[in-house]
């Protein structure tokens, strides 16, 4: 598991950031100026990837946070079982995976559709379809 670190106030809206273990994705944030005897503070607030948990937190602004790595994929669909696991057979090496689904996406699919999938520290989530 290889992460990038980067600055606190480094961070934009769209960034990946990695929140009490859990990768999410930063929504807004706020930068305050630096006060007569204090440090710039970020307020942060991001969702998390794969759960979609709303996460909010406060960091000072040299604090350094890691940056997950994500792997963005394409795939098609093989076969939608029951549950929230999809058949998909990566586009690039051919490979057969069984990966997690969300139910407002997996209600759009159907077999030998194109989806794209991400490898967010080795958890597999279909996000959209192509």
């Amino acid at each position: 598991m290889v992460l990038k670190i980067i600055n606190a106030t480094e961070l934009k809206v769209g960034t990946n950031v990695n929140v009490d273990g859990e990768p999410c994705a930063v929504k807004k944030v706020d930068i305050s100026k630096t006060g007569k005897h204090g440090h710039s503070k970020a307020r942060v607030e991001a969702v998390g990837i794969i759960s979609g948990v709303k996460k909010v937190f406060v960091i000072p602004g040299h604090d350094r946070v890691e940056v997950p790595n994500v792997d963005k994929r394409k795939g098609q669909v093989l076969s939608i079982g029951g549950g929230d696991k999809v058949s998909i057979m990566d586009l690039e090496n051919f490979e057969t995976l069984e990966v997690a689904c969300a139910d407002e996406i997996k209600s759009e699919l159907e077999e030998n559709s194109n989806v794209e999938y991400w490898d967010v520290e080795g958890n597999k989530i279909i996000k959209r379809k192509i």
